[in-house]
């Protein structure tokens, strides 16, 4: 594997923080939950991008391969086909914006790095490919670490926890020792306790009620609970692009336990709960 360099690896980690970060989404897929095909053309996944970061995104988070309940993988040869053009694209019109790339996979992750990407947003937590660790290590680059039980296609049949919190708590410490043991430098670890990833609603509700535990581990947590299902059963919305004030309240919730990053697709309205609870907290 060729050498990759994050875009300005050596100040990534500290323009993360402290929070709170909005990270958007930008999924380049025809098939994701909430807003598959939409901008599966580089032009308009470019577009969208644009918009969010006026909005405020921090970050833009791009992912070529559905990582939904129920969704099948892609070949890593079109998944790289998906997201490097994106990338590129990004990199020439908004030099100076942060780009994550959503992959667990090394030679995805290294193309995307080269196109100048700087995060890397990996949902198995470094578990799903081997030369992931040493990549990140070696790039010198934020690295998400999140929690899924089981994989997208099953994660959905039944989860089971005896303690969900703790569990994935434990998970979670062990994924991070594990990364700084690969050379990733502590300041470049991120958490995510993957909201909806193998988890039912109420998993996902004690896992926001127990936040706090996970980011006691002292790195950065971000939450992904945009547009979410266990959000409609709460709600009553079906329709998935509807369930923006759900996604705002957890937002709001879990900044309230400690979580700085936000993964989300409306990037204004979780900004502006979000402005409105960080200066609460400071007053």
């Amino acid at each position: 594997m060729g050498r990759a360099r994050a875009a300005g690896s050596t100040e990534r980690a500290g323009a993360l923080g402290p929070g709170p970060v909005l990270v958007g989404i930008l999924n380049v897929t025809p098939d994701s939950f909430s807003d598959g095909g939409a901008f599966f053309d580089p032009e308009a996944a470019a577009a969208r991008a644009a918009t969010m970061l006026d909005e405020g995104a921090r970050v833009v988070d791009v992912g070529g391969e559905s990582t939904r309940p129920g969704s099948d993988p892609v070949s890593p040869d079109e998944e790289v086909l998906r997201v490097v053009p994106v990338i590129e694209r990004l990199a020439a019109e908004r030099p100076g914006a942060m780009v994550s790339v959503d992959t667990y996979r090394a030679a995805t992750a290294e193309a995307a790095l080269r196109a100048g990407a700087g995060v890397v947003n990996d949902v198995t937590a470094l578990r799903g490919d081997p030369r992931m660790a040493p990549l990140v290590a070696e790039a010198g680059c934020p690295v998400v670490l999140m929690h899924m039980k089981g994989e997208p296609k099953t994660m959905q049949r039944e989860p089971r926890y005896d303690d969900v919190v703790r569990e994935v708590r434990d998970f979670l410490a062990e994924r991070a020792e594990f990364a700084l043991s690969a050379g990733v430098r502590p300041g470049n670890v991120i958490v995510d306790p993957g909201i909806g990833f193998g988890k039912n609603l109420e998993h996902n509700l004690e896992l926001l009620r127990g936040l706090d535990a996970i980011v006691e581990l002292g790195f950065p947590v971000l939450i992904g609970a945009s547009r979410k299902s266990f959000l409609g059963k709460i709600t009553g919305v079906q329709e998935a692009s509807e369930r923006v004030f759900g996604t705002v309240a957890t937002s709001v919730v879990a900044y309230g336990r400690g979580a700085t990053l936000f993964r989300v697709h409306d990037v204004r309205a979780n900004r502006e709960a979000l402005a409105v609870a960080e200066a609460v907290g400071r007053a």
